[in-house]
């Protein structure tokens, strides 16, 4: 801008064919003056805001990876305590049977007696929390999970907000897909089931079905749909649908479009594919089917590495 301004004041003449040499009238001066700080202004405010939603994006991501990186430390604990109940079953049985050999040959007036007893005590003490580490390591949640478990678990935080869910298990031949509890999968499916639970009207449908080779969520709403400007991009960053309704509503929900972004990214890291359609007239409403390959799903730890 300041070289543009000066050089307005300071240079050469046009080369010019003809004397005297061309003057540009004043007017013309000022408006190419203008033109380029506009320009100028223009482009530097759009790399600012390309900028600030790429560090909001991956400030989001970070904060997405933290959260999933928690539950699935919380998941390790599981197997640690099940590999600790295991190593520590035999020589806490080799201390039990020992104790019970020494209460038994001290006799009861013996200095020894109360350590004894109280050495007793504390295995059967042991024994009783390794019980429970091994109840722990073999049930929900920290395990693996149905189904119908995983969906109920989706959702469950988004019942009570003046939307019906109604959960529809299509049960065929094959019997139903037991899978790795995968945060990457219950952060996605949440995901995308707030999002059809904010655009709905009254009702969101979450239906499950599977079959021997493969399993698949379909999330349906009946709001508007997807734009059809937008339905070949959904799932890319910055690309949404949503309106900006309030001045308090949060980055995400005033048209980043970072909520279909990290759910999808998540389900195909855990080796889902995505569908997105609107229903078919006359039925309003969008549609989300989310598909896993059987052997994909069941398989032990599909959890993503983030």
């Amino acid at each position: 801008m300041a070289c543009a301004t000066v050089l307005i004041f300071v240079h050469q003449p046009l080369p010019w064919e003809n004397e005297p040499p061309l003057e540009l009238p004043e007017v013309y001066v000022m408006g190419m003056w203008l033109s380029i700080l506009l320009a100028i202004a223009f482009i530097g405010l759009h790399a600012w805001q390309v900028t600030e939603e790429a560090r909001q994006l991956a400030d989001a991501l970070a904060a997405t990876e933290l959260v999933l990186a928690r539950e699935q430390h919380l998941s390790q604990l599981d197997g640690l305590a099940a590999a600790a109940a295991h190593e520590l079953g035999t020589p806490l049985a080799t201390i039990t049977l020992i104790a019970k050999e020494l209460q038994l040959a001290i006799k009861p007036d013996s200095e020894h007696a109360h350590d004894v007893r109280l050495l007793n005590e504390q295995t059967k003490r042991c024994r009783a929390i390794l019980a429970r580490l091994t109840e722990l390591s073999s049930g929900h949640p920290f395990d693996r999970m149905k189904l119908s478990s995983l969906i109920e678990e989706v959702v469950a935080p988004h019942r009570n907000f003046g939307i019906a869910i109604e959960v529809a298990l299509a049960a065929g031949e094959a019997t139903e897909p037991v899978g790795e509890r995968n945060p990457a999968i219950l952060y996605g499916l949440g995901n995308l089931l707030e999002n059809a639970v904010d655009f709905a009207h009254a009702q969101v449908e979450v239906a499950a079905a599977w079959s021997a080779d493969e399993v698949a969520v379909t999330i349906i709403d009946d709001g508007p749909g997807f734009a059809p400007e937008i339905m070949d991009r959904i799932g890319e960053p910055y690309v949404t649908d949503r309106r900006r309704e309030s001045p308090d509503l949060d980055s995400e929900a005033t048209g980043l479009g970072l909520g279909f972004f990290i759910a999808k990214t998540l389900l195909e890291r855990s080796g889902a594919t995505l569908d997105f359609a609107n229903r078919a007239f006359p039925e309003r409403g969008a549609t989300v089917r989310v598909r896993w390959g059987r052997q994909e799903f069941e398989r032990a730890r599909v959890a993503a590495r983030y």
